[in-house]
């Protein structure tokens, strides 16, 4: 599998100093700050939840998240980029639901662009269909496997964001990375083969 490069979105070294700032004020006691943080980074979180398991609860996981962020806000380190470290609790708080739950069932993932009846003469239902196979094989995995793909591939997070949002040495996410992919290859052969 051939690898892509992707350069960072326009303006993005401009959002993380608008970032500081607001961590930074928000450290010092502004809640509108934390709120301008809540704001940008909720769509993310709750897609990172979404993700990683936690289905129609997401909304409670981020909500939970957002809290706890809050309550530890005193415990992060400046400097550092805080996208990883919330949504390293994001992903906590997903693993919580789980244990809630006590089950081990992973948590279908839905997607509002795939309808019930598949018309395969419709280009655009080919790619739905592709991406359902996809996101159905990205299920199978371990759920160590499936974390790792999630924020890699799916929430584009870079290998050291995933391992800081994981709580992984980098090591241990290209492993996982080079073992998910492995196992997800003859489905993304398979689907390469449909177009």
């Amino acid at each position: 599998m051939r690898r892509i490069h992707r350069e960072p979105k326009w303006g993005s070294r401009c959002r993380e100093g608008i970032t500081d700032d607001a961590v930074a004020r928000a450290i010092a006691g502004d809640q509108a700050a934390y709120g301008e943080l809540v704001a940008r980074y909720t769509a993310l979180a709750h897609r990172t939840a979404y993700l990683l398991g936690a289905g129609a609860d997401a909304g409670d996981v981020v909500q939970e998240a957002f809290v706890k962020a809050y309550r530890k806000l005193h415990t992060f380190k400046q400097g550092l980029d805080f996208k990883p470290w919330l949504l390293k609790i994001v992903a906590n708080e997903t693993k919580n639901l789980h244990r809630g739950r006590r089950r081990r069932n992973l948590v279908e993932l839905r997607l509002a662009t795939i309808t019930e009846t598949v018309d395969h003469d419709d280009p655009g239902t080919l790619v739905d269909d592709s991406r359902a196979k996809l996101l159905k094989a990205v299920q199978g995995l371990s759920e160590p496997d499936r974390q790792v793909v999630t924020c890699r591939y799916l929430l584009d997070l870079s290998e050291a964001e995933t391992a800081q949002t994981l709580g992984l040495a980098k090591g241990t996410v290209k492993s996982r990375l080079s073992r998910a992919l492995a196992r997800l290859r003859p489905m993304l052969e398979e689907v390469a083969h449909d177009r």
